[in-house]
C-alpha cells in the first residue's frame, strides 16, 4: 500500500519534494569564474567574473547581473554554491559578477552581538546567520568598487546597465543594497541618491524581517543576522528591506509557492508594504515550485528567472 505521509499534499510530501529540489541545485559541479578580483584585505572580500558566452539580447555590450549568493547568511554556505547558476546567465550572454561577503562564523562567533544567538544551526559550536556590521560592510563596498572591477574584468560589459539579483539571504541584500539612498542618515552604508540600477530581482528574498521572524524562517535567522533578542528592533530599519521604501528603482520577486524555507508570505509582505509607500512591485509566483530550483540551470524556474533579469537588463 502507498505511503499515506507521502502522498500529494502532505507535510512529508512537501518536505521530500523540497529535498529533492535540493539535491539537484546542488548536483551540478562548480562552475569556475573566468576571473576573480578582491575588493578588501578579508578572504571574503572578493567577486569572480563570468564573461558572457553567446547572444542573450539585442546586441551591443552585455549588461552585468550582480549575483549576491544566499545560505542564510551562514558561513559553510558561500558563493560556490551558486556558480552553476551564475555559468547559466553567462551562457545566456550576460556578464555576471558573483559577490562574495563576510558570513556568520561557527561556533557563536558572528560579529557585534551575534554569539549565542541560537537557533537552527546558531549558538554554541553551530553557526550564526551573519555578522554584524561586516555583512553589511562588504556587500556596500562590494557593488561601490564594481564600476571599476567590470571595466577592468568584463571590458566586453556594459557598467551602465547593472541588475542585482539574489536568493534568499542573498535576495534580501540586493533589496538592500537597492536602498541605501533610504537609510537612516546615520547608517554607514547610506548612499546619497539611488544607486544607477536597471533593476534588482530577488529570488525568495527574505524581504521582510517582521514576517520572517514570526515564521522563523531559516532557524531564526534573521534575528541572528541583527544580533539577538535585545537588538533585533534597534536595527530593524538600517536592515530589513520591508522598512526602506519606496527605492524608486524596478523590482521583481520570484517566489515559488512550495517554498517552505522561505514561505510566500514574506514576499507577499514586502509588495503589501511596497504598495502602502506607492511603489509597485512585481512578483511573479511559480506553480509548484520550492526554494531551490529558482537556482538550479536543470530547472525551468531557472529559465524564468533568467528572463525577468534579462527583460530589465536589456
Amino acid at each position: 500500500m502507498p505511503d499515506a505521509a507521502a502522498e500529494p499534499g502532505t507535510a512529508a510530501a512537501r518536505d521530500a519534494a523540497e529535498a529533492a529540489e535540493e539535491k539537484s541545485a546542488f548536483s551540478h559541479p562548480a562552475v569556475d569564474p573566468d576571473s576573480t578580483a578582491v575588493y578588501g584585505d578579508h578572504p571574503d572580500q572578493v567577486i569572480d567574473f563570468y564573461v558572457p558566452r553567446g547572444a542573450g539580447g539585442p546586441g551591443g555590450a552585455a549588461p552585468v547581473v550582480v549575483v549576491l549568493h544566499g545560505g542564510s547568511w551562514r558561513a559553510p554556505y558561500d558563493r560556490r554554491h551558486v556558480s552553476p547558476f551564475a555559468g547559466f546567465l553567462a551562457r545566456r550572454g550576460l556578464a555576471v559578477a558573483s559577490v562574495e561577503y563576510r558570513r556568520g562564523a561557527d561556533g557563536g562567533d558572528g560579529g557585534d552581538g551575534a554569539e549565542g544567538a541560537g537557533g537552527e544551526g546558531g549558538g554554541a559550536g553551530g553557526p550564526v546567520a551573519g555578522r554584524w556590521p561586516e555583512t553589511f560592510d562588504d556587500v556596500a563596498v562590494a557593488l561601490d568598487a564594481l564600476p571599476a572591477l567590470v571595466r577592468q574584468h568584463l571590458p566586453q560589459a556594459d557598467a551602465r546597465r547593472v541588475v542585482l539579483t539574489g536568493h534568499s539571504a542573498g535576495g534580501h541584500l540586493a533589496l538592500w543594497a537597492a536602498a541605501r539612498h533610504l537609510l537612516p542618515d546615520d547608517a554607514p552604508w547610506r548612499i546619497d541618491r539611488p544607486a544607477p540600477l536597471r533593476g534588482v530581482v530577488a529570488l525568495a528574498p527574505i524581504a521582510d524581517f517582521e514576517v520572517a521572524d514570526r515564521l522563523d524562517v531559516c532557524g531564526g535567522a534573521t534575528r541572528q543576522l541583527l544580533g539577538g533578542e535585545e537588538l533585533f528592533a534597534e536595527r530593524r530599519p538600517y536592515a530589513d528591506p520591508a522598512l526602506l521604501l519606496p527605492t524608486g528603482i524596478a523590482t521583481t520577486l520570484v517566489q515559488g509557492r512550495a517554498d517552505v524555507d522561505v514561505p510566500q508570505a514574506v514576499a507577499e509582505a514586502y509588495a503589501d508594504a511596497a504598495a502602502k509607500a506607492g511603489e509597485v512591485v512585481g512578483v511573479t509566483l511559480l506553480e509548484d515550485v520550492g526554494h531551490y530550483p529558482l537556482i538550479d540551470p536543470a530547472a525551468d524556474a531557472c529559465a524564468v528567472v533568467a528572463e525577468e533579469i534579462a527583460q530589465l537588463a536589456w
